[in-house]
């Protein structure tokens, strides 16, 4: 990833921050076949004094066949994103020289991924996912309110893995190169778009809503 050193993010805490807030992330792989991307909710955690990845993927998935054990592999994780129009800088106005751009915070984790087939590891694994993001839920659900034989018969459907960090770079591009009056008004423009547009989860509503027949 190009990395403008004015957009240099160096601290690894905002890195793991980003991660927790942002857990959808793009997995990227090379096989024989080529390179592949798949999108997947991941959780950080800290095991054996290592910082590692863990999430599932479906059986069904030929991922875990074509990519070997300890395979060194890319995860992106985007946080807040937007356009910026030349309009909000104050000093278009003076003098017109301004162009349009976008703003965007992004991590890089390199890391060597690990598929796993036990049922135990992978029940503790959903355990922890599941708790992570239900818990802001009214009435958040665990794996415990299914019934058990149930949640047996689907752990075989899918297969975990763990990702080693080897390494992680963040870049935030975030109108550091304006000057202040330039932030200000890309500031004020944003929070206002922000009162006046949906958000994304009532836009995933308008797409689910969308399929109803």
């Amino acid at each position: 990833m190009y990395i403008p050193r004015k957009y240099q993010q160096d601290d690894v805490n905002k890195y793991k921050e980003l991660i927790t807030q942002y857990p959808f992330a793009t997995l990227i792989t090379y096989t024989e076949s080529g390179i592949e991307a798949n999108h997947i909710p991941l959780i950080l955690n800290h095991v054996n004094g290592k910082d590692v990845l863990q999430g599932h993927i479906a059986k069904a998935n030929p991922l875990w066949k074509n990519v070997s054990d300890k395979s060194k592999v890319l995860i992106v994780f985007n946080g807040p994103n937007c356009y910026i129009s030349p309009n909000y800088y104050p000093t278009k106005k003076e003098n017109g020289k301004a162009v349009p751009t976008w703003n965007y915070v992004t991590v890089h984790v390199q890391g060597a991924i690990s598929f796993i087939t036990d049922d135990k590891w992978n029940l503790d694994m959903v355990n922890n996912l599941t708790n992570h993001h239900e818990a802001q839920q009214p009435q958040p659900w665990s794996i415990s309110d299914a019934p058990q034989e149930y949640i047996q018969r689907m752990l075989p459907a899918i297969v975990g893995f763990e990702i080693e960090i080897l390494s992680m770079m963040g870049k935030w591009k975030v109108s550091q190169n304006q000057p202040d009056k330039n932030k200000q008004g890309v500031y004020a423009e944003l929070s206002q778009l922000a009162q006046e547009s949906e958000n994304s989860v009532l836009q995933m509503a308008e797409l689910v809503k969308s399929y109803i027949e």
